[in-house]
């Protein structure tokens, strides 16, 4: 048998102008297709999983730290990654923004890191945003912690309206339709935007529905972060990004 080496002149450049790391709860059912729904085929996504289990908490998005640097390492090792990102809003508010944004650094080496807290108020400024509504499925502790860091970062948080939800499967099968009527309930008429948390919730399918019955700006985790990636590596939205935020200039200054 003879075994033979060709020859070949592919001068190997990579399919995307830019690569994401996603960084995705074990139980995340929804947030890798949704962003690949939002995110243009110049951007390539490549995922990995974070130990936890329902029920949700906030004592148990905590434990998320401890297996946090074991995925991000072992998420395409060796090569480079322009964007990574912990896919959780709730357990970016349980350890910390800058301790998660810290956390992703060591883990995995890239330019860019980011969460849904990060994602979501660089959107709300960008969008001019300054008082806010938010709708979450999460139980009441966990909307107080969430409510109470948002008031902390230039805006008016007017209210927090929850579901009483602590599965993500059961998150995530909530129908879009569901949503709407909830954002409807929970849009504050003095309110200048709607953020929707969780990246479970298919709520970006909910986005121009709302926003064309509210006639204000709705914000969503995994909306926001696939706005982020695309701000932070310069690449332009595709014909399926939904809303008004990728297609609003800038009205105000970006958050940190």
């Amino acid at each position: 048998m003879r075994i033979d080496i060709l020859p070949h002149h592919d001068p190997m450049t990579p399919p995307e102008q830019a690569r994401v790391g996603l960084l995705a709860l074990a139980t995340d059912l929804c947030s890798e297709a949704d962003l690949r729904r939002m995110l243009p085929d110049t951007v390539g996504l490549y995922s990995n999983r974070v130990r936890h289990e329902n029920p949700m908490s906030l004592e148990a998005l905590r434990r998320v730290a401890d297996d946090l640097p074991r995925c991000g390492r072992d998420l395409l090792p060796g090569l480079e990654l322009d964007v990574v990102v912990y896919g959780c809003t709730s357990g970016t508010i349980a350890l910390g923004e800058a301790e998660t944004l810290a956390l992703i650094a060591r883990s995995r080496p890239c330019r860019f890191q980011s969460t849904p807290v990060t994602a979501s108020l660089a959107a709300l400024a960008h969008l001019g945003a300054r008082r806010v509504s938010i709708l979450t499925p999460y139980l009441a502790d966990v909307n107080r912690a969430l409510g109470d860091y948002y008031a902390t970062r230039d805006l008016e948080v007017l209210n927090v309206s929850g579901l009483n939800m602590s599965d993500d499967y059961a998150m995530t099968a909530l129908h879009p339709d569901t949503l709407v009527e909830a954002g409807v309930a929970a849009m504050d008429d003095d309110a200048d935007a709607l953020f929707i948390s969780c990246t479970a919730l298919r709520a970006s399918q909910a986005v121009e529905r709302l926003e064309a019955l509210l006639g204000r700006p709705v914000v969503t985790s995994n909306q926001a972060i696939a706005w982020h990636v695309l701000q932070l590596t310069g690449q332009a939205p595709g014909a399926s990004a939904p809303g008004r935020l990728f297609h609003t200039p800038a009205q105000g200054s970006a958050h940190d």
